[in-house]
């Protein structure tokens, strides 16, 4: 069912050999290598492209249009027309997605993904506490595993809540052993207490949650393959991101350096105050860090990202052969 402008209520890589396994997409003019190509006598090692976008309201929300304040109105075509562009020349396979709305604005976006040349297969959305915006997963390789953590607690003021948006995790099987993929959305800085300034408190406390599940997944981060991904809407020195990263001495993964084909690493225009911040992150386990090729992320800026979000993607290749 395709969602439209006109409607204003909510609805409820082959693993190959040889050079086909190398894709290329096209920054700015630039030509950028995506995947990685491990040539032995016999096969080349599969390079597996993960990306994590926020993709800005992929649902009813009030906005502004062409100008115009509209209330309760849905993506424009145009923004989705530049989020598949720039989908299409990231060609993941691998695709975390926030801000996406309730499960049909995401078979919208599969469909219409489809029809533009890249074929999703297999989904998974996760309906936490905030009804509108949720974190999903797109694959064009099959789950091993999904665990939807809609409940995770935190206690914030003395009083029990969850985080807001909860923890998407997904499994997936390689030739090289399993891997993760747990996609996050953190609080966001609008105040909700005036005793807790752009929700300061309550999105560390978020993240401590988190990277206290992660280490319930994964105890010894040093033996596991997984990421964590996804708008932690804070920036690099600030508590919540230090959180993800290390508890006392135990190292979660190491937040990859990521640049566009200018060098320039934000992924987040504030409009209102015309500002840019670094605030999307990809964190890798030690035991993952080596199959990440160029052992480097990269932040696409290719065309549509200006007009697709407010957010620009992040993105990585792993030398890992699926197991389908």
């Amino acid at each position: 069912m395709k969602i439209t402008e006109a409607c204003h209520s909510e609805r409820s890589k082959e693993s190959s050999s040889g050079f086909d396994s190398c894709r290329f997409v096209s920054f700015r003019g630039q030509t950028a290598l995506v995947g990685f190509l491990f040539f032995s006598s016999v096969v080349a090692v599969h390079a597996l492209t993960v990306a994590a976008y926020n993709v800005e309201n992929y649902t009813i929300a009030d906005r502004m249009v062409d100008g115009f304040y509209r209330a309760a109105y849905p993506k424009p075509e145009k923004e989705k027309a530049a989020l598949r562009s720039v989908i299409t020349g990231l060609a993941p396979d691998i695709l975390a997605v926030e801000e996406m709305g309730p499960p049909a604005f995401l078979d919208d976006f599969r469909q219409e993904l489809k029809q533009a040349g890249q074929d999703f297969p297999f989904t998974a959305l996760l309906e936490a506490v905030d009804q509108d915006r949720h974190v999903a997963v797109l694959s064009k390789i099959p789950f091993k595993e999904v665990k939807r953590h809609a409940a995770v607690p935190i206690t914030y003021f003395g009083r029990k809540e969850n985080v807001k948006r909860g923890v998407l995790e997904v499994v997936f099987a390689t030739a090289e052993g399993d891997f993760s993929v747990f996609v996050v959305h953190l609080k966001s800085k609008y105040t909700e207490r005036k005793d807790d300034p752009e929700s300061a408190l309550q999105r560390a406390l978020e993240a401590e949650a988190v990277r206290d599940l992660v280490l319930s997944r994964h105890p010894d981060p040093a033996k596991a393959k997984f990421i964590i991904c996804g708008d932690w809407n804070d920036t690099r020195g600030t508590r919540p991101v230090k959180a993800m990263q290390k508890r006392g001495d135990t190292e979660i993964g190491e937040i990859l350096h990521a640049a566009d084909s200018r060098g320039e690493t934000w992924t987040h225009h504030y409009r209102k105050e015309d500002s840019y911040s670094r605030i999307d992150y990809l964190l890798v386990s030690p035991a993952l860090k080596p199959f990440v090729a160029g052992g480097q992320a990269t932040i696409g800026d290719g065309p549509g990202v200006a007009d697709a979000s407010d957010h620009r993607p992040v993105f990585l290749s792993l030398k890992l052969n699926p197991v389908k």
